[in-house]
């Protein structure tokens, strides 16, 4: 048994991934589903999608690859995180669709916890802060507003997950309902300190316990799937929530070696070690890895919207048919003009959370046109990841000088990577694998079943693909950044 089936279950598609027995991908299989926008700010997905686009795209890439099931010796897991599902413990239907973690339905409830004074003591359990984005509040929402949740909850006959603990759930038959430290630690709900659910958070938010998951290291045993899914039972071995699964697939082991990646949204991480950093910026404090009962906490700084901004030019303006487009369009575009978009379309993440701003553009003239709309949106993500470096290096200042890693769809072009070097004054190394996710999720899998190597043999199997260094001056790039400033300072006091 030398392959590893890697599920990666994103905000806008699942994908399955076979890795072979030298971490190598052998196939993948991807289907897209539907978002659901209920109302302005909300975003919703029909668990039905999540579930069978998963099992759909397991079998597609198993007899794509011809990889007879008895070879793959376990499968790894990664997630969107913080989006939340509640099932029914006897049934398994969901009472409600799945709550997105970019939804911002729970402004209000957060915003009164703020002003009954519970953010403190929030942020000093969880190293998160009272935001719409994480799953706590989700799940009161679910049990407020939802007819009859609370009760059932209350009785026992409810469960809560975020999708990887729903996914195992539907994996083993309804036999485990388990998740990760680092799928917890996104919650809200989870004292990343001591290691298991918060009593105290989860009596302020009216959340009965025993809706939880037990919850294991990353690399775990997590249950057997159903014999009838794959033709055999295949163990579910490891499991991270996409972007600590990404740095582990960027062998970012050690203390000040950070990674960006950009998907639907952009999150950077800074591993810290064996000790959580307090913020002083506003940015997260998490929990990167666990193994053997130990966490590996980070920093992370969340950017709502990096990768569905080129959605956004493609399905909202219609001014691009594939992504791949933005590129040669923002390298054609007028370098007198200088267009700013703040991407806020559902509020922005850090340093700033402020929930309730929106999107804006700066710059327009009658000139302004595709081109320009292209390049403000990728330089929109080098922007943001500025901010979020330049707050990570105020907490806690990286030993040995910094180089970023990146991965993520976005990060396939060469144009957005090089303003990224351009505009942080920084070394970008982009990977010769740009699947870190599923491969962090597939190495999870494997070296827990033996077939991989262990972190530090991994860590050595890192292979650089190219590197972009900056080659803007530094009066320029201090323009381009005083004038991104000042646009985000005008779309928040809108």
């Amino acid at each position: 048994m030398t392959h590893i089936l890697a599920i990666d279950q994103g905000t806008t598609s699942s994908r399955a991934i076979l890795f072979d027995g030298d971490m190598k991908i052998a196939g993948v299989a991807q289907e897209e589903f539907e978002q659901h926008y209920p109302a302005s700010g909300w975003v919703e997905h029909d668990v039905s999608d999540l579930w069978s686009s998963v099992a759909a795209t397991c079998r597609a890439v198993i007899e794509k690859t011809g990889v007879d099931a008895r070879d793959i010796a376990a499968i790894g897991i990664t997630n969107q995180r913080e989006t939340v599902v509640v099932w029914d413990k006897e049934t398994g239907q969901p009472i409600h669709k799945a709550i997105v973690w970019q939804d911002r339905r729970t402004s209000e409830i957060c915003q009164k916890l703020k002003a009954d004074g519970h953010e403190e003591m929030v942020t000093a359990r969880t190293g998160l802060l009272l935001d719409p984005y994480f799953s706590g509040t989700k799940l009161k929402w679910l049990l407020e507003n939802v007819d009859g949740a609370r009760q059932k909850a209350q009785e026992g006959k409810l469960l809560f997950g975020t999708v990887d603990c729903f996914l195992i759930w539907k994996l083993t038959g309804g036999a485990s309902h388990v998740t990760d430290a680092t799928n917890a630690a996104r919650t809200l709900l989870y004292d990343i300190r001591k290691g298991r659910w918060s009593s105290t958070i989860c009596d302020l938010l009216g959340i009965p316990m025993e809706m939880l998951p037990e919850v294991k290291d990353c690399a775990a045993d997590f249950g057997m799937t159903r014999p009838d899914l794959f033709g055999r039972e295949i163990p579910i071995l490891g499991v991270a929530g996409d972007q600590q699964a990404a740095t582990v697939g960027q062998a970012c082991f050690e203390p000040g070696m950070f990674k960006s990646t950009y998907g639907t949204g952009c999150f950077a991480l800074l591993n810290t070690g064996d000790t959580p950093v307090d913020s002083k910026n506003r940015l997260l404090t998490t929990i990167a890895y666990q193994f053997d009962g130990k966490p590996t906490y980070a920093l992370e700084g969340s950017i709502f919207v990096a990768g569905a901004v080129v959605q956004w030019l493609r399905d909202g303006l219609k001014i691009i048919r594939e992504a791949k487009e933005t590129q040669p369009l923002a390298e054609s575009a007028d370098p007198g003009q200088g267009v700013i978009l703040v991407p806020a379309f559902v509020g922005l993440g850090a340093p700033y959370w402020n929930a309730e701003c929106r999107g804006a553009i700066f710059g327009l003239t009658r000139n302004s046109g595709p081109a320009e709309f292209a390049r403000a949106a990728l330089e929109a993500v080098g922007y943001q990841t500025r901010d979020l470096l330049e707050a990570m290096q105020a907490d806690w200042e990286a030993p040995g000088g910094a180089t970023l890693r990146v991965d993520g769809g976005m990060s396939a072009s060469d144009w957005a990577m090089q303003f990224l070097s351009d505009i942080i004054g920084a070394p970008v190394d982009r990977p010769a694998v740009l699947e870190t996710t599923a491969l962090g999720a597939a190495w999870l899998a494997g070296m827990r079943a033996g077939v991989y190597p262990d972190q530090a043999g991994f860590a050595k199997s890192w292979a650089l693909e190219r590197q972009f260094e900056p080659a803007m001056d530094d009066s320029h790039r201090a323009a381009k950044y005083d004038a991104w400033k000042k646009a985000v300072q005008a779309t928040l006091s809108v």
